[in-house]
């Protein structure tokens, strides 16, 4: 399963979560940089759990050395494709995250969830020699999160089935409990250091974020931030949306919902309406004039449901400022 976007649209543009994208994608190139001293270069700033349990080897590092690598690990990756999965799952994931916990708290909450996979990862391993790099961790504690705040969303989903590209809705808690299932029948029934993936960094990233987003929720947010919120609140929704529109057997017309800024509101915008239909998907350019009111109706003429006498019906959306 590979997911492609959510249905949840951030209120806030991400600032924290787009620049820890670009830090990862930095130091990557900096991986590149180093040529034949790569290897050297992963050794100090990875996560080698031998490193704090045996003495032999702990002595080749300083105490600086040892305390950074726990925060240096996560931002590296062993290969492109790496970082792309890893940085597409945080694109998808992190927004909403970074919304509901605001732009501070989401750092300290990301640096957080990467430590206790950190720890995780250590603590199942404790004598491996293969160095752990990666922000899977994190970006799992990123899941977790999302997991609790937002249950119901949609992920929308490529499942391929031999060699044609499925696309599917599935519901945010059965994707992400899936995800977490697997991840824990993995590490259960392997060995990290023989998979190369380390199973149990994944999981305490998880568990981390499910009991930091409980804690950070519990902390106010701080006025600092609220300033900050001013700057980044998006004035526009996303242009295309996804309706699913209700209506009786008996009723040609179709009932759906449009949602829209207090600034769409005032200056008018447009959109575009993708609405599933069967096997198939619709979609149509909607005008929101200026000076909309929350709980007015649009009307799509003749995009209603066609019955049997050969009435065509109309399609109503209801205006949602929010």
């Amino acid at each position: 399963m590979f997911p492609i976007r959510d249905t949840i649209p951030s209120k806030n543009y991400p600032i924290v979560n787009n620049t820890i994208i670009a830090i990862n994608v930095l130091i990557y190139l900096l991986q590149l940089a180093q040529g034949e001293g790569l290897y050297r270069f992963v050794q100090i700033y990875g996560l080698i759990p031998a490193r704090y349990t045996v003495p032999q080897i702990s002595h080749y590092f300083s105490t600086g050395q040892q305390l950074f690598s726990f925060l240096s690990f996560m931002f590296l990756h062993g290969g492109f494709l790496h970082l792309l999965g890893n940085m597409w799952s945080l694109y998808i994931f992190g927004d909403n995250v970074e919304d509901r916990l605001g732009h501070f708290r989401y750092l300290v909450f990301y640096l957080l969830c990467g430590l206790a996979s950190g720890f995780s990862h250590l603590l199942f391993n404790l004598h491996s020699t293969v160095a752990t790099i990666g922000a899977s961790g994190a970006i799992a504690g990123v899941m977790g999160a999302y997991f609790i705040l937002y249950p119901n969303a949609k992920i929308l989903t490529l499942i391929p089935i031999i060699f044609i590209p499925l696309f599917f809705e599935i519901p945010a808690f059965v994707f992400i409990g899936f995800w977490f299932i697997l991840q824990f029948i993995s590490a259960v029934s392997s060995h990290g250091e023989i998979s190369g993936i380390a199973w149990w960094a994944h999981i305490g990233g998880f568990v981390g974020g499910v009991i930091f987003l409980k804690l950070f929720l519990i902390i106010p947010t701080a006025v600092s931030n609220d300033r900050v919120r001013r700057f980044t609140t998006k004035k526009k929704t996303p242009r295309l949306q996804v309706i699913h529109p209700i209506g009786s057997a008996n009723d040609p017309h179709l009932y759906g919902t449009i949602r829209i800024t207090p600034y769409e509101a005032l200056a008018g915008t447009h959109k575009l309406v993708n609405i599933p239909w069967g096997f198939q998907k619709r979609l149509f350019r909607v005008v929101v004039p200026p000076g909309m009111q929350d709980g007015r109706k649009l009307r799509l003429k003749n995009m209603g449901k066609q019955m049997p006498d050969g009435q065509i019906g109309d399609m109503y959306l209801q205006v949602r400022i929010s």
